[in-house]
């Protein structure tokens, strides 16, 4: 207990320091405290240099002209700094600044800007498909907000773009674990995740090897009525693709089995 309070009054004392700290570094006049512009071209010279320095300028101007024209261009620049800084910690923020320009300014023609970036907090994250996925499918929805909100935006064709990749990846995850299942021969694990890939994304680019897996894996577990419409779909959709031809070979010996069935004498 003794030992938490020390931590605590610690805690508090650099608190207090970092404010003092703080206060001495920026000493603003009042012709430049009385000027939103002032404060705003203070905050851009030293952005770069001292981004801390700055954003004390910048919200300077959010709380003494929350109604002018610069405060949200300050806020802005405020979640461009975190932004553009780039670790994990810093994208939170900058996350949660631009959610806040939004819930402020949501009639600005810069909140569609402020969407695509939060949106992009999370695709700048994304790990490959094998990996987790999370931060692909939180890149997604908010991607998704900017066609659903802002339809008519740049920002909205720049989506469009993203949304793919993220898809792409997602279905890419999903098959990695499909195969997996099927070299393990547990078809039915691997029927449900390729039947998640053309329910949710039917544009994948690797849809010819999603047919045939799905094909081949009730083909394996003997259940041949089920496989050919997989099979048939690949061969007419993909002519020209190596797994086309290993249906083909596939169907042909089905057919093959059929006829020698019907040839065979019956038992008596």
């Amino acid at each position: 207990m003794k030992k938490f309070i020390i931590v605590l009054i610690i805690l508090i004392v650099i608190s207090i320091m970092w404010v003092g700290c703080q206060k001495k570094k920026v000493e603003i006049s009042p012709e430049v405290s009385s000027s939103d512009e002032a404060l705003y071209k203070l905050g851009e010279k030293f952005i770069k240099k001292d981004p801390e320095k700055a954003r004390l300028y910048f919200r300077q101007i959010i709380d003494s002209f929350p109604k002018s024209f610069y405060a949200q261009r300050a806020k802005l620049a405020i979640a461009d700094s975190y932004f553009q800084k780039g670790d994990e910690g810093s994208l939170i923020i900058a996350s949660s600044e631009y959610r806040e320009f939004i819930s402020l300014y949501p009639y600005s023609p810069s909140a569609a800007y402020a969407q695509y970036q939060i949106a992009m907090t999370f695709y700048k994250k994304i790990l490959k498909p094998g990996r987790d996925q999370t931060k692909t499918k939180q890149a997604l929805a908010e991607f998704k907000k900017i066609i659903t909100n802002y339809p008519l935006s740049e920002e909205a064709k720049l989506s469009e773009e993203k949304i793919k990749d993220c898809e792409e990846r997602l279905a890419e995850h999903i098959l990695q674990i499909a195969e997996h299942y099927y070299k393990i021969r547990s078809y039915r694990a691997s029927v449900s995740r390729l039947n998640d890939i053309i329910t949710e994304y039917p544009n994948f680019s690797k849809m010819d090897k999603v047919y045939y897996y799905l094909g081949d894996s009730y083909y394996r577990s003997n259940n041949i009525e089920q496989c050919i419409p997989y099979f048939t779909k690949l061969i007419s959709d993909f002519p020209k693709s190596k797994y086309a031809k290993k249906a083909k070979d596939k169907m042909e010996k089905m057919e093959k089995s059929k006829k020698d069935e019907k040839t065979q004498p019956e038992k008596k």
